[in-house]
């Protein structure tokens, strides 16, 4: 019996944009796809990427403080999330801890020109490869 291959999308919810990445879980091995812009069309974008991947679930980041506490950040993530809700696709969170700052270090790394679009982007590739790694290991 073969197991069914799940595609997910992954959610670095920031207040100007958000990032997205994909990844299927055969590979494991999450990328950035693009970010979305935050200016009110934001959930209607996102369901056009739900459309065309037709994910299993969608892993959003679930940002705390250092101390693990909810912040103001949280809270909006938690309404973006019951806005995805309109989407039917089970949502799943996903601790994003210094995850920006780990992209950026991975872009850095690299030498090459990069944006805060492109640290968002590559920022809901870690949070969905860490899903990845937790919920079917290596």
């Amino acid at each position: 019996m073969t197991k069914q291959k799940h595609t997910f999308l992954g959610l670095d919810i920031g207040g100007k944009r958000i990032g997205v990445a994909q990844a299927d879980s055969e590979v494991r091995i999450a990328f950035p796809l693009c970010t979305v812009e935050v200016d009110g069309l934001e959930i209607n974008r996102l369901r056009e990427l739900v459309a065309e991947a037709q994910p299993s679930a969608l892993v959003v980041g679930y940002p705390r403080n250092q101390q693990g506490e909810i912040t103001a950040q949280t809270k909006e993530v938690e309404r973006v999330a019951a806005e995805l809700e309109t989407l039917k696709v089970p949502i799943m969170f996903q601790d994003e801890s210094l995850t920006s700052v780990l992209a950026e270090q991975y872009l850095k790394r690299h030498n090459k020109t990069y944006t805060k679009a492109d640290i968002d982007a590559h920022a809901a590739a870690i949070i969905l490869g860490d899903y990845l790694e937790v919920t079917y290991g290596h």
